[in-house]
């Protein structure tokens, strides 16, 4: 039985401002979007409503249907005069179809590549495995996206069966903006091979125009996204109550299976949910499923999401605190790539996501410390295999 928090959404966001060392804002508008069939369209009334501004870095941008809307719609911004920057990682976006960059280049748009393999003639190899996986649109320095969706035809829809992918990504207005915003100059700069931009204007201060309290945090793979890795060990560490994760790859360092075996031997709820059948990348999830055995035993509460690929990159502890954004709870986000995600202060748009979280579980297998330590020598095996490149996944 656990007893109640008494850690308060202001106590997080001391303590996060402490740990992480970045002022969190407040007065901002969250909207949490689940889901296609909500983050589309809000992602497009965006860019359609933009008088002056779009930027959108992204890692998944995918030939199809959606990736043609978003093209036309960039580009149809492009026409009436906005200024479009599109950021796409060279190695995640590399399936999106060259007509789709030439009807955004041909209209305007500037669309740049975030470390190309090949860069000057020559292969790019240091930077092979350092990618941005930030997924960020910000419209006029005044609405913002971010979480796990990329542009791809396998996010469309609610998640009804396999062919539609679960994902969460959230709105923002207000102060926090700028964050978000910061996060995309970040990767753009590293694009330009340049910090400053001469032309570049000023981000003029965004008004509160909600009550939610956000911390903006970047992940680097400069500086080993040792952040992103803070925040997890933090977040785990300091929970009293109950800490759910949701993370499409799972491949976490030692340390994290011991800070989140820890947190159930001093009474807290561990909920981690993940992808079950229909994961889009075995391999990888064979790998994360090496850790499974140790953190049953421990009395962690596994679940595998059956409905269809679950992508949900999102973190709630207490119903006081919650993490929306990009990475994962692996060591790519934590080591590698380039993430970003929204950390938020507000008990209201906690308890959305615990609510997501919860008509979740209704769609998910419940993982049997016993039946796994029975599983077979094949699947022992895999987990053995993989674990030689567990840094890569």
């Amino acid at each position: 039985m656990t007893s109640p928090s008494t850690t308060t959404s202001s106590d997080w966001r001391r303590r996060l401002h402490s740990v992480l060392g970045i002022p969190p804002t407040s007065g901002n508008e969250l909207v949490v979007l689940r889901n296609g069939n909500e983050i589309f369209p809000a992602m497009l009334r965006a860019i359609d409503n933009a008088r002056a501004t779009v930027d959108i870095v992204t890692f998944v941008y995918w030939e199809g249907e959606i990736g043609k809307t978003f093209a036309d719609r960039l580009a149809a911004a492009a026409r009436r005069g906005c200024r479009v920057r599109v950021l796409l990682d060279a190695v995640g976006a590399h399936q999106i179809r060259p007509d789709f960059v030439e009807s955004m280049t041909s209209a305007g748009c500037d669309v740049k590549w975030f470390r190309p393999i090949i860069k000057g003639g020559t292969p790019s190899i240091g930077e092979v495995n350092r990618r941005t996986h930030r997924k960020i649109l910000v419209c006029d320095g005044e609405i913002a996206f971010t979480g796990g969706v990329g542009i791809a035809d396998e996010w469309e829809g609610d998640a009804r069966d396999e062919t539609e992918w679960r994902d969460t990504h959230v709105s923002v207005r207000g102060p926090a903006v700028a964050g978000l915003q910061a996060a995309f100059f970040d990767n753009w700069a590293d694009a330009l091979d340049t910090v400053f931009d001469a032309h570049e204007e000023p981000s003029a201060a965004m008004d509160a125009t909600g009550h939610s309290d956000c911390l903006v945090l970047r992940g680097s793979a400069e500086a080993g996204a040792s952040d992103i890795r803070r925040l997890l060990l933090t977040l785990v560490q300091c929970a009293e109550r109950r800490i759910r994760i949701a993370s499409a790859y799972f491949n976490p360092d030692d340390e994290l299976v011991d800070v989140l075996c820890a947190a159930v031997d001093r009474g807290v709820e561990v909920q981690l949910l993940f992808p079950g059948t229909h994961a889009d990348k075995r391999f990888v999830q064979l790998n994360g499923e090496s850790d499974y055995e140790r953190l049953l035993d421990a009395g962690v509460d596994i679940r595998t999401y059956e409905r269809s690929m679950m992508h949900v990159k999102v973190i709630t502890v207490d119903g006081s605190v919650a993490s929306i954004g990009s990475a994962n709870l692996n060591e790519r986000s934590t080591e590698l790539d380039e993430e970003c995600n929204l950390i938020v202060f507000d008990p209201d748009v906690v308890d959305v996501l615990d609510s997501h979280f919860d008509d979740d579980l209704e769609l998910c297998e419940v993982l049997d410390a016993q039946r796994w330590k029975d599983r077979s020598l094949l699947q022992k095996v895999g987990e053995t295999l993989t674990g030689a490149v567990d840094r890569w996944l």
